[in-house]
């Protein structure tokens, strides 16, 4: 069967149209990654099992669809194949074909008991980049268990440093290990993309949580010879910068530089700090972090934290602490278009992100929601080929739903 068009092939934008990619990742760190492809253009199909991906079960007070669904697979198309039948193997074999890129998050044993390892897939496509999300990696002994955002942050020292001093280890929500996957799943794609313009190849693309949770501590990451093993690897500047209490909410300041630091004082009438050389560099505020508070705080008693936020204007960076709510009204969230309109099935018309990325020749598609479960299965084996007959007696035997 020669390869087919793509469906949109000829309306396409954005950096990466014409580019499709196959997503057999659940979760977040390869759906988020597709769904950045797909925010550049790439036509992205998301392609479950019979029981679907397991965020679409995660609570949430919509009744129709999972919110974190929702969030994380928005621009794709999807497909339900059952790949423990014979049948829709051949379906994913024949889509391989036509497809640039395939992503997963299998443990590594996985994909070649289902038969779709890279070196199995690269004979059927030798210009595929077949990207892998894994826990741990390809190698070692913790290779095949079960990898997950906050296992990895407490693994790799996160939960520790983010808990208070002699306190608990603390975890940080927001499944910031997964997203910080999805762009590194995102730009590894990408590389690969384009080394394939110039050696004609595809390859494998490797994308790990632990890694992923490493490289966000690169600065951490400094172990100096003869440094002790408990060496202070702590960046937060002395309690300065962070977050502070006001006479309503509460503030955060970031005030390291000489010219913030100094703004910061005259703001808040504490002139005489700033004059004082005990505390004329970072490192020294730091040491002196019990005295310098307690008179930042006395003084940010005065205002509220929006009324802070005002006074300290371009100053001194800071802001007041609000909730995710109130982002889809802010004004500099609405400046930049970064909120617009879907509509999903069960769930109506609601407000999300748009796209984190503008490039100024080539403009992304326009947004569209996340897949209903099986929402495309016709659409995308007719565009692959097959015959109305065809789907039919796929759908007959539950190879495809």
């Amino acid at each position: 069967m020669e390869r087919p068009s793509h469906p949109t092939e000829s309306s396409a934008t954005g950096p990466l149209a014409g580019i499709r990619v196959l997503d057999l990742s659940a979760y977040i760190a390869g759906p988020y990654g597709c769904t950045l492809l797909a925010d550049q253009g790439a036509d992205v199909i998301k392609i479950e099992p019979p029981t679907g991906d397991n965020l679409r079960k995660y609570p949430s007070t919509l009744e129709a669809e999972s919110r974190a669904f929702l969030g994380v697979n928005r621009g794709k198309r999807g497909l339900v194949l059952d790949l423990k039948q014979r049948e829709a193997l051949d379906v994913l074999m024949q889509l391989v074909k036509t497809a640039d890129v395939l992503v997963h998050n299998f443990r590594p044993s996985v994909p070649a008991r289902l038969g779709i390892a890279y070196e199995q897939l690269r004979e059927v496509n030798p210009r595929l980049i077949y990207c892998a999300v894994t826990g741990y990696g390809e190698t070692g002994p913790n290779k095949d268990k079960a990898g997950y955002d906050q296992v990895l942050q407490t693994m790799s020292g996160m939960c520790t440093l983010q808990g208070k001093r002699d306190g608990p280890p603390e975890i940080i929500y927001g499944s910031v290990v997964d997203y910080y996957a999805a762009a590194l799943v995102a730009a590894g794609v990408s590389s690969a993309l384009f080394e394939r313009e110039r050696n004609g190849a595809g390859q494998y693309v490797g994308v790990s949580l632990l890694r992923s949770a490493l490289t966000m501590q690169s600065a951490r990451m400094i172990w100096a010879e003869g440094e002790p093993k408990d060496v202070g690897r702590d960046m937060r500047s002395g309690g300065i910068t962070g977050i502070h209490p006001t006479r309503e909410g509460y503030l955060y300041i970031s005030a390291n530089t000489p010219h913030f630091w100094q703004a910061l004082c005259e703001k808040t009438g504490l002139g005489a700090l700033a004059s004082n050389e005990r505390y004329d560099s970072v490192r020294k505020r730091a040491l002196h972090r019990d005295e310098i508070v307690s008179q930042l705080r006395a003084a940010l008693a005065a205002r509220s934290a929006l009324e802070w936020e005002a006074l300290f204007g371009d100053a001194v960076p800071c802001s007041a602490a609000r909730s995710i709510e109130d982002m889809f009204d802010d004004p500099q969230v609405l400046a930049e278009d970064m909120i617009t309109n879907y509509e999903y099935p069960g769930v109506g018309h609601y407000r999300g992100f748009r796209q984190p990325i503008r490039f100024g020749d080539s403009a992304g598609p326009a947004p569209i929601a996340a897949p209903a479960f099986g929402q495309h299965s016709d659409a995308v084996l007719r565009d692959a080929g097959w015959s109305d007959d065809e789907i039919v007696n796929l759908r007959a035997k539950r190879a495809v739903l």
